[in-house]
């Protein structure tokens, strides 16, 4: 039987089209060829060495875009590059995606399935943007259109199915994420003024390691500060409470990354220098239940910890033997969730916990964020500015986590690539049972208020319990009296008790004076 291979990544590269310009609007197709091109050279292969390692790829694995709905996207990328290969992936909408790919890839460079995988992923929604506002519905130069769009996301509550979420307007991942942070903010007893400085001076941080990266969307800019991020203006109104707009993934960008993966046997046949070299140690990734409300409780990720532990164990590592860290970062509870879980710090760190500075400073390039923090780690550990990192990539709600850890080094234990990818669906039974329709005295378990675009409170979304059988439900605000008061951040709600009914249109209402009545 064949010794397994020990996966490396040799190459990678990432894209960056900051060009407002229509005439310079590039389809993420070909910013993703361009991202495979920058990876190949950064092999440190002679052009020959290159055309051969091109030409010996079997495996191109897709993160999908949210930009433009290719028919078959893959497709279109191998034949701009000009290869065939006999594996095709593309993934599933998620934030996971790019960790995950790269689990799978060196699991099967290290069974013997693959001999060569490139990873890519990217997006164009600032160039969509601006070629709509021109009035280019089909930008010139891009492909039709798959007129099903079966692989475009969305971002609005069309993605959710018809339910209860989708009956009180809440679900998107606006909405979600708030309701972790207000919970994990009662559970920790924070005041809001405290929640929204821990927030504030993380992103502030976050944002100066943004605008160092050259292949940041906020390159060059001038650092946020603190108090800046934390504020709410004009330039930034609320989105939901507690969140304003600097603390929401911004979307709108045009970034594409890629990495090449191989086999340290194949790498010495080629020639790829051993300076190349960035072990893949193993991952592993969990889901929690899609519908949110069907999760235990909200201060905590039970997927984001059994990401986290899982990937460390499969790799060989203990938590303190990790030198640099990059959390998905889209709102501040994510990485603040995977700090709790790993004793670290949120605000004073002793290790990096991003490289890229979050989806708000470097560019929430849709589902491909993590990709780009692949290629960023793989240049720290080149240069052993750091010996061993772990990256946690998130998607959906919370709902899918995914664990990588790469090396400097390969791993001491003599263990083999992990040859099964542990995911299963988060099924705690502990949960509270769901009242579809809900009435009687309740308390409020966690909420958000969104904010309309004239900065004022438009709705209060609510998940409460009933008093009488602690049962969970989903509510919105049942009256202004109850909107204003959800609003005042100075009063912790968390707790709080109400009545609960039902309104005409069957939407639960949550009230806080026990007298009213529809």
């Amino acid at each position: 039987m064949a010794k397994p291979a020990v996966p490396i990544i040799v190459g990678v590269g990432d894209v960056r089209n900051k060009s407002a310009k229509v005439e310079d609007a590039i389809e993420p197709a070909q910013l993703m060829i361009r991202a495979i091109l920058h990876a190949i050279s950064d092999t440190r292969l002679s052009e020959a060495s290159q055309k051969a390692l091109l030409s010996k790829v079997d495996t191109l694995r897709v993160v999908p875009t949210w930009t433009w709905a290719y028919k078959d996207l893959p497709g279109v990328i191998s034949s701009g590059l000009g290869i065939k290969p006999s594996h095709n992936v593309l993934g599933y909408h998620g934030g996971n995606q790019p960790a995950l790919q790269c689990d799978e890839a060196a699991r099967a460079i290290s069974a013997g399935e693959s001999t060569v995988a490139i990873l890519t992923g990217g997006e164009a929604l600032a160039s969509l943007g601006v070629c709509q506002k021109a009035g280019q519905v089909l930008p010139k130069g891009w492909p039709e259109p798959d007129p099903d769009g079966k692989q475009l996301a969305s971002i609005n509550l069309s993605i959710l199915q018809e339910s209860a979420g989708t009956l009180h307007s809440m679900g998107l991942p606006i909405h979600v994420y708030p309701l972790y942070e207000n919970s994990r903010r009662a559970s920790l007893r924070q005041t809001a003024q405290q929640n929204s400085h821990e927030s504030a001076t993380m992103y502030a941080a976050f944002d100066e390691i943004a605008t160092k990266n050259k292949y940041s969307w906020s390159y060059g800019q001038p650092i946020k500060s603190a108090e800046h991020i934390g504020s709410v203006s004009t330039r930034s109104r609320m989105i939901c409470e507690p969140y304003p707009l600097l603390m929401n993934a911004f979307n709108a960008v045009n970034l594409s990354a890629a990495c090449v993966l191989t086999s340290t046997d194949y790498a010495r046949k080629i020639g790829i220098p051993q300076d190349r070299w960035v072990y893949v140690l193993g991952g592993a990734g969990t889901h929690e239940r899609d519908y949110f409300w069907e999760r235990p409780h909200f201060h905590q990720s039970p997927a984001i910890c059994k990401a986290l532990d899982a990937a460390l164990d499969v790799s060989g590592l203990a938590k303190d033997q990790v030198d640099c860290f990059d959390f998905y970062s889209c709102f501040p509870i994510v990485p603040k969730l995977a700090c709790d879980h790993l004793g670290l710090s949120t605000t004073a760190w002793e290790k990096p916990i991003t490289l890229l500075g979050g989806l708000t400073s470097f560019g929430g390039a849709g589902n491909n964020y993590s990709m780009h923090a692949i290629t960023a780690m793989c240049r720290g550990l080149r240069i052993r500015k750091h010996e061993t990192g772990l990256i946690l990539a998130n998607g959906g709600t919370l709902t899918h986590q995914h664990a990588l850890c790469l090396s400097a080094q390969p791993r001491s234990d003599g263990r083999v690539y992990p040859s099964t990818n542990p995911q299963p669906l988060i099924a705690d039974e502990s949960r509270p049972p769901f009242a579809e329709s809900a009435e009687g005295p309740a308390t409020i378990e966690t909420y958000t208020v969104e904010y309309d675009r004239q900065r004022s409170p438009a709705i209060g979304l609510i998940v409460g319990k009933l008093q009488n059988t602690g049962q969970r439900f989903l509510a919105n605000h049942g009256d202004e009296h109850t909107l204003a008061q959800l609003a005042d951040s100075s009063v912790e709600h968390i707790g709080q008790a109400g009545h609960v009914q039902k309104g005409e249109d069957q939407k639960n209402l949550f009230f806080f004076d026990l007298k009213t009545k529809l």
